[in-house]
This record gives structure tokens, C-alpha cells and sequence, in this order.
């Protein structure tokens, strides 16, 4: 699950940085000549800022772009050296963009909207780590392929707090020569165990949206489990406690409903819009390739339920409370 693209540094996220164990010394870091190459960076949020800053740290120069001039600018005056774009053209010296935005229409408008694409020279490669609609990647790909550029779609999961740390887990799709071409970035921004290579263009984008839709089903079941429980009487911290001592235990048991719904603090960093938009696009997918999904439909039909009750800017652990008999889980 990936933090909102919202416009203010994380929380303690530049003490995290500074601190970090042997950053220095780092077997990812990137040699002299990798780190040479001029990167390109779109979207400083809660996901976007760390993971340029981590970059900064490893010696990339860095072009910085964000719908708000001031996180840009802040951005900027913050990291030495790092350039805040003004205009498409500062991209020009870049070897590769990356993109950490909301979805696919945001970074489309960032490269073909505002400009970008036209500024790059051939041979650039466009890296989209958002969670964006893998059949929006592959029509971005047929644009840009006018103006000589690649992409490779590398979405990530592990949210801020690996963000933060460079631990990042990836999921690459797109040619052999560009994921090679890419792996300078990705060895700073991911831990190479957690890299997947998931195969051709779009592939990595729709593993991210398929992982996301598992989660989310499966915070569905539990809230029927724990609504159900709660007829017969059961506590529903006794039956997360079950739960995750048994056959039951899941990301979602364990991370989402253990501290942050049965505590009532809904902070997983993860707002509910962005995970009805990746459910929205494994639903998508799936109708895609014709697979018949009624599981995925209705789990669907559930997360568009609460987010019409709820808005998009709500934590994506409040969406039981969408979900009918729900509201007794929190003691």
C-alpha cells in the first residue's frame, strides 16, 4: 500500500535520513559513474519526498517537479544542488524521470500535459512507480515512443516507513535493456531482495493493483468476521488476537486491524481514495484480460461504497465504517 500524494514532508522523515545506519557505506550505493547520471523526479509527497531525498543522499542530481511550487522550492532549498523545475526544459538533461503521483492521468499530465516528454531527449526513460491502471502504461508507452522515450512501470509497496529507509519492495515491468538501464535508481530506492521482475510493460502496474485488491478483500472478510463474532459475543481484540495466531493471520489482521481499528487511531498512512483506485483497477484488469472476478467485483462495490460515505481523504482503515454493523468493532 502506497501513502497518499499529499504536499508536506513525512513526520521525522530527514531525522530518519540522517540517522540511518552505514548510508555511507551502503552496498546499494551507486558507483561514481552511476551516480552521474541526472535523474528526473515528479511528485514530492509522503511517498515522493523521501524517496528523491534518498537519491539526493546517493550522490544522483537531481530535477525536482511538484504540483505545489511550495514543496518544490522547499524541496530544493533543502537537498544542495537538487534543481526545482521551472519549465519542461530543465528536464532535458535528465537520463531518467520518475514519476510518484496519485495515478496514471497525473502522470500522463506531468509528461504530455505540462511537458516533459517533449523536453527529454531520445533514449530517455520514463519510470512510473505510482499505482497507475496498467492499460493507461501502455498507451502512455505508445505516446511517448514518438519522442524516442521508454518506460518501465515499478510501482511499490511497503508505504513511508520503507520509503524512508530505501527498503522499498518493486515490482518492474518493461524490456530487459531498460529494467538493466534502471537499476542504479531502484538499488536506492528498493531493497534488490524485494525487487520483483514481473515481465513486459504494464505487468508490474497490474501486480500492484492485484496485491492491493488481496488486501483490500481481506479487510473486508474481517469486518464481516468481527461483526459476526460480535453477535455471539466475542471480543473483537480476542479475535484478532485468534486471528493472527491462526490459520486467519494476514497483513491486514496484523498491521491494519490490530493498531489501527481496534485502537480507534486509523493511521495507517494509506488514504481510503487510493485504494478503492487500485481495487477500482484490479476490477479493471480483470475485465480486461476476461477473467470472470465476482470476488473482485464485489469487493469493488464495497470499497466504492465507502468512499462515497467516507471521501477519499479518510484512512483506508476507516472503510468498515461504511460497511453495515460495523461500527461496534472499536471497543
Amino acid at each position: 500500500m502506497v501513502s497518499a500524494h499529499v504536499h508536506h514532508q513525512y513526520p521525522g522523515q530527514e531525522a530518519l535520513l540522517s540517522t540511518r545506519p552505514g548510508r555511507a557505506d551502503n552496498q546499494r550505493m551507486s558507483d561514481d559513474s552511476e551516480r552521474r547520471l541526472t535523474v528526473g523526479f515528479v511528485g514530492l509527497g509522503n511517498m515522493g519526498w523521501p524517496m528523491a531525498a534518498n537519491l539526493h543522499a546517493a550522490g544522483f542530481p537531481l530535477i525536482v517537479r511538484d504540483v505545489s511550487a511550495e514543496t518544490q522550492d522547499r524541496f530544493a532549498a533543502g537537498h544542495p544542488g537538487a534543481l526545482g523545475a521551472r519549465s519542461p526544459a530543465d528536464f532535458a538533461v535528465a537520463a531518467i524521470v520518475i514519476t510518484m503521483v496519485p495515478d496514471g492521468a497525473a502522470v500522463r499530465d506531468a509528461l504530455l500535459g505540462w511537458g516533459i516528454a517533449a523536453a527529454l531527449r531520445p533514449g530517455t526513460i520514463t519510470l512510473d512507480m505510482s499505482s497507475s491502471d496498467p492499460t493507461d502504461t501502455l498507451r502512455l508507452a505508445a505516446e511517448l515512443e514518438s519522442f524516442g522515450i521508454s518506460v518501465v512501470d515499478a510501482p511499490v509497496s511497503g508505504g513511508v516507513p520503507r520509503a524512508v529507509t530505501g527498503e522499498l519492495s518493486v515490482m518492474v515491468g518493461g524490456s530487459p535493456a531498460d529494467v538493466a538501464a534502471v537499476q542504479p535508481v531502484l538499488r536506492v530506492l528498493g531493497d534488490p531482495a524485494r525487487q520483483f521482475l514481473t515481465g513486459r510493460l504494464s505487468t508490474g502496474h497490474a501486480m500492484k493493483a492485484l496485491n492491493n485488491v488481496v488486501g483490500a478483500a481481506t479487510s473486508c472478510v474481517i469486518a464481516e468476521a468481527l461483526a459476526a463474532g460480535a453477535g455471539f459475543g466475542l471480543d473483537p481484540a480476542t479475535m484478532i488476537g485468534i486471528l493472527n495466531a491462526s490459520t486467519g493471520r494476514s497483513f491486514v489482521s496484523e498491521l491494519v486491524y490490530g493498531p489501527e481499528v481496534l485502537t480507534g487511531r486509523y493511521g495507517t498512512g494509506f488514504k481510503l481514495g487510493l485504494m478503492a483506485k487500485d481495487v477500482r483497477i484490479a476490477a479493471s484488469a480483470a475485465l480486461a484480460v476476461g477473467v470472470d472476478a465476482p470476488v473482485i467485483a464485489l469487493v469493488n462495490e464495497l470499497w466504492k461504497k465507502a468512499l462515497a460515505e467516507l471521501g477519499p481523504a479518510a484512512d483506508q482503515s476507516r472503510a468498515h465504517q461504511a460497511w453495515a454493523g460495523r461500527d461496534d468493532i472499536v471497543p
